[in-house]
């Protein structure tokens, strides 16, 4: 790692009544002293403690151009591990992207996206996992989003990932020293015993496995196709679950004809709703062009809400929509509730998770669609202060853990032989081991950190 002094704006763009620029390295304290002046004459930013902070003004040459307050952190005891000082000046693009500049002419070199974490990483202030939720907390939206980005940002995946390594490390101990040592009368592992520790494993990398989904979309949100026959009430919906009139709803049949596109918050989870053109046969060639649209959105959504009229009976349309939505994370939303009863909703509901009624004008409806969608996407079981899988990468190294330990334990029932199980033993701890970090190559840390923003 280069040990350069960087700088950047770690606040977020635009007005404010702060903004912070971060300084770290070893000659952060030199880069201060250069721009920034104690209102003090008696204090010296180079005398400066760790965890102290000293008001003063920002210099560029001779010229003052803000005041405001340095903090000083001592390496090791820094967010990077490093000297580091946080200059707070006035908020605003004009006096931060001064501050900076001030700070790279006094010999800071611009910070990369993400290398103040970067060196958080390489330098042991955090894991590999725990960076990665330095990433989730900053983008996380929602509540319970954030309380599984911090949950890992403590350490919550960590922890478990090491007791499960903890365990098998331990088993394959005994097993190398049964198979290499015969000499030293190491007592053989019962099958038993091997089936015991590689099931309590294989069951919390599963759990972990299992809560992915979910977990994902509290922090990511997930994408909402909302369908339906023309007038079916797929635009009131929106307007419902929006708080406001985003979609024109009219009489007229076939009056969306685009891809209506707004997210929504419902519940913790963040919806990017796509109200579609009504489903049905046509020959007017633009709204046969957003029928196609709607397929596709349906096709692609990570939820569906199938909207029905249930003042009316059931139609070919409706039928097709039913058959499409088979096997897909579907709420069928029989609309209308308030008029008399025209659909028959058994003949569908083996294609949907669950089948609700509801009137798509009242806000009694939300609150029936909010606790829906978190039964069928599993949200309402998760804990956010648990350890939790976040991103393909954490999934894939969990998973091929998870098979090796499968593959030990067919091992051991098949009676294939110790050296079977160890080497299975050996390639579940290689996969925890990229999973945490200790395994990962260049290209993995690049690959992570090309997430973050300037400035983290």
């Amino acid at each position: 790692m280069e040990h350069s002094t960087i700088a950047a704006i770690a606040t977020a763009p635009g007005a404010g009544g702060i903004a912070v620029v971060r300084l770290s390295g070893p000659e952060s304290y030199a880069v201060a002293a250069k721009v920034f002046c104690p209102a003090n004459p008696a204090k010296r930013v180079e005398d400066a403690k760790g965890y102290t902070a000293l008001f003063g003004h920002f210099m560029e040459g001779e010229e003052a151009f803000d005041e405001g307050v340095a903090l000083f952190f001592r390496a090791p005891h820094s967010y990077t591990g490093e000297d580091v000082v946080e200059l707070s000046c006035h908020g605003g693009s004009a006096v931060a992207r001064r501050l900076v500049e001030s700070c790279i002419a006094a010999g800071a070199a611009p910070a990369a996206p993400g290398e103040y974490t970067r060196r958080a990483f390489l330098n042991g202030k955090l894991g590999l996992t725990q960076a990665e939720a330095v990433m989730d907390l900053i983008s996380a939206d929602g509540r319970q989003g954030a309380a599984l980005a911090n949950a890992s940002l403590n350490g919550a995946l960590a922890k478990k990932i090491g007791a499960e390594k903890d365990a098998l490390t331990a088993l394959q101990a005994h097993l190398t020293a049964w198979v290499d040592f015969p000499e030293e009368d190491v007592p053989a592992l019962e099958d038993a015993q091997l089936v015991s520790t590689l099931t309590a494993v294989k069951g919390e990398l599963d759990t972990l496995i299992r809560n992915y989904d979910a977990g994902a979309v509290l922090r990511e949100g997930v994408d909402c196709a909302i369908v339906g026959r023309p007038n079916a009430g797929k635009s009131t919906l929106l307007n419902l679950l929006a708080g406001f009139d985003r979609a024109i709803v009219t009489p007229v049949a076939g009056t969306t004809r685009d891809v209506v596109e707004q997210a929504v918050r419902l519940g913790d989870i963040r919806l990017n709703l796509f109200d579609t053109a009504g489903l049905r046969e046509t020959e007017d060639a633009i709204e046969a062009e957003g029928i196609r649209r709607s397929w596709k959105k349906l096709d692609e959504a990570g939820l569906i809400l199938a909207v029905f009229d249930g003042s009316e009976p059931l139609t070919r349309e409706d039928l097709a929509l039913a058959q499409r939505c088979a096997g897909r994370p579907a709420i069928a939303l029989v609309n209308k509730e308030d008029k008399p009863t025209q659909f028959d909703a058994e003949i569908i509901a083996g294609n949907f998770a669950m089948v609700l009624p509801v009137c798509c004008q009242e806000e009694g409806s939300r609150r029936v669609i909010a606790a829906a969608v978190a039964r069928l996407l599993g949200t309402n079981n998760i804990d956010p202060h648990a350890a939790s899988l976040s991103g393909q990468r954490q999934l894939a190294a969990a998973t091929r853990a998870r098979d090796a330990v499968a593959g030990a334990l067919d091992a051991v029932c098949g009676g294939f032989g110790l050296d079977a199980v160890s080497v299975c033993v050996d390639d579940a701890l290689d996969a925890l081991c990229d999973l945490t970090g200790e395994n990962a190559s260049e290209n993995v840390i690049n690959e992570v950190f090309e997430r973050f923003c300037v400035g983290k």
